[in-house]
């Protein structure tokens, strides 16, 4: 059960075309939003979807295979973990982001 600690996997569609940041450590990341939908009937029987955003982050191979494979709209498979952090903005207020940290990634549909 130790591998169940802290693991995320989805399926869904790139919303907008990927950020690739190279650093200057020679290192690479690669940020995108993921959209999932979820389909259910409401209580009149009518089909309902729901949309969910996610913000992903990879770094290394996997930021460079995004850099050259993944587009807006590509439907994707991801496992990865969930990470929260906190940063000041410009104006000093503090913000908190959550984001998936990508380690595996699969390239689906045919576009």
């Amino acid at each position: 059960m130790s591998t169940l600690r802290n693991v995320v996997k989805l399926i869904g569609n790139v919303g907008q075309e990927p950020t690739i940041t190279n650093l200057e450590n020679g290192k690479k990341v690669a940020r995108i939003s993921l959209a999932t939908n979820e389909s259910y009937k409401n209580s009149k029987g009518e089909r309902q979807t729901e949309t969910n955003w996610h913000n992903l982050v990879a770094w290394g191979k996997t930021a460079a295979l995004i850099e050259n494979y993944v587009f807006q709209g590509k439907e994707i498979a991801i496992s990865g973990k969930l990470t929260s952090r906190s940063y000041e903005d410009k104006e000093g207020v503090k913000r908190y982001v959550t984001e998936i940290v990508v380690s595996e990634i699969l390239l689906l549909g045919n576009n």
